[in-house]
């Protein structure tokens, strides 16, 4: 039987800086993939929820491999809904890159390779989607992954220190709390970090700080 060709639906390659989490300032390739099966209402990426170009796996590697970066993000939208996701994560370990993958919490890890580097933004209150957390992907968590929340209020920060306590997530993998970009101030958030007791870390988009009239691409 012949096999189909392995193709993903990529909203975008390009290079830039990795914007955000422990290697925010490092430069990246991004390969964003189209389709998100979430609509959290801060989402800044909606353009890729849907559209895009079909791309051949093997194309895709050739468009990273063209922009010289020691790094990969693969991105959304959110990257496991498509089924090749997986391949083309270790792919790009075989191929010598730092592979991280960023995914909204809501769809299993437990096939990622275990080579990449898992960045999972876990979904507070404010973004309307919360219910959708698989908290069984905890347990597939490990010290060389990140743990993500986005936070809009007071409300978010105390429900995120809660999943931190409960699922004792400091002791898995680093964790940042992020502001919603022009709805909490970063330095209100700063302080309920140094009130909070735990050890988070601030998290600040980087590329809206450089680049703050572009929308996508960055």
């Amino acid at each position: 039987m012949r096999r189909m060709p392995q193709t993903l639906t990529i909203t975008e390659i390009f290079r830039s800086l990795q914007g955000e989490g422990t290697r925010t300032g490092l430069p990246c390739a991004f390969v964003r993939l189209t389709g998100c099966n979430l609509r959290c209402r801060w989402c800044d990426t909606a353009y890729a929820w849907e559209g895009g170009t079909e791309m051949h796996l093997d194309a895709v590697i050739q468009r990273v491999d063209a922009l010289r970066t020691p790094r990969v993000l693969v991105t959304g939208g959110e990257p496991l809904l498509q089924p090749h996701c997986p391949e083309l994560l270790s792919h790009l370990c075989d191929e010598g890159y730092e592979t991280l993958l960023e995914t909204n919490g809501s769809t299993d890890i437990s096939a990622v390779d275990p080579r990449v580097v898992i960045i999972m933004d876990l979904k507070c209150p404010s973004s309307g989607e919360s219910d959708a957390n698989l908290w069984s992907n905890v347990n597939e968590i490990g010290e060389r992954d990140e743990i993500k929340f986005v936070i809009a209020d007071h409300t978010d920060f105390d429900w995120a220190c809660e999943r931190v306590r409960e699922y004792h997530l400091g002791d898995r993998c680093p964790v940042t709390v992020s502001p919603v970009h022009g709805q909490l101030a970063p330095a209100e958030l700063a302080g309920w970090i140094l009130g909070s007791g735990l050890d988070l870390r601030l998290g600040l988009q980087l590329h809206k700080i450089l680049w703050p009239d572009r929308d996508r691409g960055v």
